[in-house]
């Protein structure tokens, strides 16, 4: 029975942390909950100048300024997934910065304005509309399969020796890696470092 009771109570830690979390905030920085690394994050991001930084922490960071009722925040963590979706964000000046364990897989979309990815070392499937995206994409030989587009604008990967403007300007890149880098910008520029 001593055996069985220490059992559960010994896993009582483990059980808490794989608890699913679902969170939802309007006006209040920063948000976060914990997240576990190698995990995989959908984010959907309203227009605003975001920047996307990989940590060494083992937590999930939404956090922005200026502070506005307006900002609302969703995050639901289950398991090695998790979904973020923030809107309401005012036009001038607005900065938002999310945080996640940098082995983490991004899943992001976002409509207008500028998007920085830093420090992130898993899979990224990163679209934005019309702006500027600018990724760190570290070493271009952990990628499998690299492909990178713009409808209309520039497209500066020098991390791949890739150097394109005008209307339509793609390509595709093929590694020995294990992560896949899909980056895409309708109208604006890309710039992959």
């Amino acid at each position: 029975m001593k055996a069985i009771l220490f059992a559960l109570l010994s896993l009582s830690p483990a059980l808490l942390d794989a608890q699913d979390t679902r969170i939802e905030e309007a006006g209040r920085s920063p948000v976060e909950a914990k997240f576990a690394p190698n995990g995989q994050v959908r984010m959907h991001l309203c227009p605003s100048g975001v920047s996307l930084i990989g940590r060494d922490e083992g937590v999930l960071r939404v956090s922005y300024h200026p502070t506005n009722e307006n900002v609302k925040v969703r995050l639901q963590v289950s398991g090695s997934d998790a979904e973020l979706r923030v809107t309401g964000c005012p036009h001038n000046n607005f900065q938002l910065t999310v945080e996640v364990p940098k082995s983490s897989g991004l899943h992001v979309r976002m409509f207008a304005g500028q998007l920085d990815v830093w420090g992130v070392t898993g899979d990224k499937n990163v679209e934005l509309s019309a702006g500027q995206l600018t990724m760190d994409v570290g070493e271009p030989d952990d990628y499998s399969h690299v492909d990178a587009s713009v409808s209309t604008g520039e497209l500066d990967a020098s991390a791949f020796d890739v150097n394109k403007g005008g209307l339509f300007r793609s390509f595709d890149h093929t590694g020995p890696g294990k992560y896949r880098l899909h980056a895409h910008v309708g109208a604006g520029e890309l710039d992959l470092r």
